[in-house]
């Protein structure tokens, strides 16, 4: 075994929480064909939670590792040190666009939280870090143990430009803690930010989730919450092709997430569950 596909191993067992005997997390070479379909290098990795299914399974173990840029998943704690900062008060305050006409057609009109987050909008997340400030963001990042808790950038913006790195496994290691109100920041905060990260829901379950996007690469970060508890999932791929390769995310994500019953079949490709 290669020594990094142990230690991704290693790391995953501590994962599976409240289990008296946490089982060896599994490498899923069939997954491999959601990624060959889809023409794309990458890894994901998957905490299943569920008392029918629990387990910890990975694809690609030595990348999941491997520290990435966040790029606008970091939008999930960048709202918490927002909220606790006071960049924003709440969900319904307005950030009035500044005419300054952007690519994406969705960042060019006033913003609250939850188009922010829904449009991924980059200049508003450029106000809170010019807010919050470099020794503050630290001290955030630190708290919640985020990757390699470095806001510090040469150019442009930390979680994209800048020195701030993170791995798939780290990224599931955060969202559990969300998922359980476990970070140091106030309830109610730790719910609105995982109100807004609802992309998808039904009858019994619901799907929050975010994506990111570097450049080079791209991640597709989240959970699925079903009654009998959550399934967490982390995937980044290259993105060579650039935006032409961007909906490959969530393609990819979706068809591990259905193999094991994680998310409902697509209509007329068999039964949901």
């Amino acid at each position: 075994m290669h020594p990094r596909n142990g230690l991704a191993i290693l790391v995953l067992l501590s994962f599976i929480s409240s289990s008296d005997a946490a089982e060896p997390a599994m490498e899923r070479a069939d997954w491999k064909k959601h990624f060959d379909g889809a023409r794309a290098i990458g890894t994901i990795v998957v905490i299943d939670e569920r008392a029918s299914n629990r387990g910890a399974f990975v694809y690609n173990a030595s990348r999941s590792n491997v520290r990435f840029s966040p790029a606008s998943t970091f939008k999930i704690p960048h709202t918490l040190f927002a909220l606790q900062d006071g960049a924003v008060r709440d969900e319904f305050q307005v950030f009035k666009w500044d005419g300054v006409r952007r690519t994406l057609s969705g960042h060019n009109q006033d913003q609250d939280l939850r188009s922010a987050m829904r449009f991924s909008t980059l200049w508003v997340y450029q106000q809170f870090a010019k807010q919050i400030g470099e020794p503050q963001a630290k001290k955030y990042l630190s708290s919640i143990d985020y990757g390699n808790v470095d806001p510090t950038t040469p150019t442009g913006d930390y979680w994209v430009d800048g020195n701030l790195r993170i791995s798939a496994i780290e990224q599931i290691a955060f969202l559990q803690k969300l998922y359980r109100n476990q970070l140091p920041f106030p309830l109610e905060h730790q719910r609105l930010v995982k109100d807004l990260m609802v992309i998808e829901a039904d009858y019994e379950w619901i799907l929050r989730a975010k994506t990111g996007w570097e450049g080079q690469y791209g991640w597709w970060v989240g959970w699925v919450e079903w009654s009998e508890g959550p399934v967490f999932f982390a995937l980044n791929i290259d993105t060579p092709n650039r935006t032409a390769d961007l909906g490959k995310r969530q393609t990819i994500a979706k068809a591990v997430l259905r193999s094991i019953q994680a998310l409902p079949n697509e209509p007329g490709k068999g039964g949901a569950r």
